[in-house]
């Protein structure tokens, strides 16, 4: 995909799941590209196998080692990086976290971890390169959101609630730096197959399962493929999966109407918990 050839592209969360399989294609593009993650040996090993992924030696693959939640430590590492380095054609803000269960089982502080990864965490990176992306009247945003950033899921009160305020926070920047010439992405990835979801599954209450017991699963690599594909036909809303794209068009097509289809679903799973089926 020529579109990357050449470009600079940062992302967080870099070193697995979705944001790994990104960093893999842009640079498998001829992309530079440099991950923020907060281990230092998965950013190592990441950045072993990113270079030998690359089509040439003048590809930059460069390594950040930062909490996206540590505002002062990450906003240090950024001024060093944008010193050294300039400011990236691409920030994608990919770094994320899940904790589902119920709102009456879930602590206070799941809450506050979801909004200060999910929400602030993508607020921290881009206070670090908006106003010199305006300046230069250039740049493309990609902030990954989730199907739980548009409809209310059983057992994701914290989660949703992070991943809409990603949403929302993307449909208003979007139009503030429309002007600038800047393209600002949002995207809602179905359940996919990456770490993070296993970790999610040790906590799914029941019914939460049951929801998502029917869904197809995707690849890491697949939705990094959708993504970068509309990134370059600068589509602001990106669904990668067919069941992710009719959710969206049936929660705007009937509105109020949604929520008793969902009801039932859950009224069915309910019923499998008291017969035991």
């Amino acid at each position: 995909m020529e579109y990357f050839t050449g470009k600079f592209a940062f992302i967080t969360g870099g070193t697995s799941g979705i944001g790994y399989a990104l960093a893999e294609k842009l640079v498998q593009q001829g992309c530079h590209v440099a991950i923020l993650a907060r281990h230092a040996e998965m950013l190592e090993s990441a950045v072993i196998s990113l270079v030998k992924l690359r089509i040439n030696e003048q590809q930059n693959i460069i390594p950040i080692q930062a909490d996206v939640v540590k505002r002062d430590e990450l906003n240090s590492k950024l001024e060093e990086f944008i010193t050294q380095y300039g400011i990236p054609d691409i920030v994608i803000n990919c770094a994320g976290v899940a904790h589902p269960g119920t709102f009456s089982a879930l602590k206070p502080e799941i809450f506050d971890w979801m909004m200060d990864v999910n929400y602030f965490g993508t607020v921290n990176v881009l206070k670090n390169f908006v106003s010199a992306m305006q300046k230069r009247r250039s740049g493309t945003i990609v902030n990954i959101s989730s199907i739980a950033g548009f409809i209310g899921l059983y057992g994701y009160t914290a989660y949703g609630a992070s991943k809409f305020a990603v949403s929302g926070f993307s449909d208003a920047l979007r139009s503030e730096l429309k002007p600038y010439g800047i393209q600002v992405s949002v995207v809602f990835p179905p359940d996919t197959q990456t770490p993070q979801l296993e970790y999610e599954s040790q906590f799914k209450p029941f019914i939460t399962k049951e929801l998502s017991s029917s869904t197809n699963l995707m690849s890491s690599e697949k939705v990094a493929e959708i993504i970068l594909k509309q990134v370059a036909q600068k589509k602001y809303i990106i669904i990668p999966g067919s069941e992710g794209k009719l959710l969206y068009f049936l929660h705007n097509l009937l509105g109020g109407k949604f929520y008793p289809l969902l009801d039932i679903i859950i009224r069915l799973a309910i019923k499998k918990i008291k017969f035991g089926t």
